[in-house]
């Protein structure tokens, strides 16, 4: 059948790129990997150190599933053509719509696949620290803001992901002024980095009695989590530290126990709190791996300026350049400015499915086509 003919040479197009994805995934060396970690999981006192079996757990299920996707692309190419070999020699055109739903789907794996082998980065693998921070504009801006936490909430439940709150600052009569929190999972960072900038809200506020157009802005910050203390120094009389009495939900203890950890820079001017942890020695530890993660965007940024030759102005840079507008009325469009993706279907977008703008950045970060933000004035 000439339907069938067609998809088996489009089957035959996916040869080279799932080729290449094995390679760019190094397979061998993770499977060697993979032996070295079952050993050392089968030794009898593996889990006497919990912190180091936890992370050598979720090591070696990450390396599973990347070798068990790489085999089950596989065996779906190898599927398809027998799928499509099948249909011919039966003349059945039933298996047109099968094999066209089955290519559709390999093609969906590989390129997913092939962005994760982008995230190449020295702190792509890490888990990611995001702090929203409500614009000018009142209540708007944080309803905007509680919006945006929600939207990567529900990004981090979608990826199965870990999702952690860390510290938060609510609106006077709705939203959020301010959140910090965490999202946990294979190459967190990687992804949600292409989200740091700002984010830009029009529509019709609901609180707004007049019923006018209103445009809000919130700001996106994404470290990586640094536990290691080595790869920032940090000097003891570079800091203060505080502690105080928690806010929000989280019982008696919560309320009754001044457990929450504010930490000053003083020479970046640089703060950050964290009042989720139960223990004050939790959140400590906690807020100084915020700090530790805010110094190093700090310091790359500072390298980046040396290398264009121009002065780096870190407030300029954090509000500087919008990268996202998300319109509600009079139209409905979410478009990101720096790779032209957008959808009409905002309401899924804002529901967490984010994946489109991310993959959309890894891949025109790849190819060198990656534009900065614009004021999106023409949306």
């Amino acid at each position: 059948m000439v339907e069938l003919d067609q998809m088996k040479i489009e089957l035959g197009q996916y040869k080279a790129p799932l080729a290449e994805v094995k390679d760019a995934l190094h397979l061998e060396d993770k499977k060697k990997r993979i032996e070295e970690l079952d050993m050392d999981m089968a030794s009898p006192d593996f889990w006497n150190d919990t912190d180091r079996a936890n992370k050598l757990s979720r090591e070696s299920k990450n390396l599973k599933d990347t070798v068990e996707e790489c085999h089950a692309m596989e065996q779906a190419y190898d599927d398809i053509e027998v799928m499509i070999e099948m249909g011919n020699e039966e003349n059945d055109q039933s298996m047109i719509e099968e094999v066209r739903r089955e290519l559709d789907d390999l093609a969906d794996r590989i390129e997913k696949v092939r962005l994760r082998t982008l995230l190449t980065g020295e702190y792509d693998a890490n888990n990611a620290i995001l702090s929203l921070n409500a614009g000018a504009g009142g209540t708007e801006s944080c309803d905007w803001c509680g919006m945006l936490y929600r939207m990567y909430m529900r990004w981090a439940e979608r990826k199965g992901f870990t999702f952690e709150e860390l510290s938060m600052v609510e609106g006077d009569e709705a939203g959020v002024k301010s959140a910090d929190f965490q999202i946990s999972g294979e190459n967190a960072y990687g992804y949600l980095k292409s989200e740091q900038g700002v984010h830009r809200l029009v529509r019709i506020s609901p609180f707004n009695a007049q019923g006018k157009r209103q445009t809000s802005f919130v700001s996106l910050d994404v470290l990586p989590e640094i536990k290691d203390d080595t790869v920032i120094e940090i000097k003891p009389d570079d800091i203060r530290i505080d502690t105080y009495r928690s806010s929000g939900a989280g019982g008696q203890h919560i309320n009754k126990t001044s457990s929450a950890i504010r930490i000053t820079h003083f020479p970046t001017g640089i703060v950050v709190t964290c009042q989720n942890e139960r223990s004050q020695f939790q959140n400590k530890d906690k807020a100084m791996e915020m700090l530790r993660g805010k110094l190093l965007q700090v310091k790359q940024r500072e390298d980046d300026a040396k290398l264009k030759g121009i002065q780096g102005d870190l407030k300029a840079i954090g509000w500087g350049s919008q990268i996202r507008s998300y319109v509600l009325q009079p139209y409905q469009m979410v478009k990101d400015h720096r790779t032209g993706e957008e959808t009409g279907n905002p309401d899924a977008v804002l529901d967490g499915d984010i994946d489109r703008f991310i993959n959309a950045y890894l891949k025109n970060l790849s190819q060198g086509t990656l534009k900065t933000g614009d004021t999106g004035e023409d949306m």
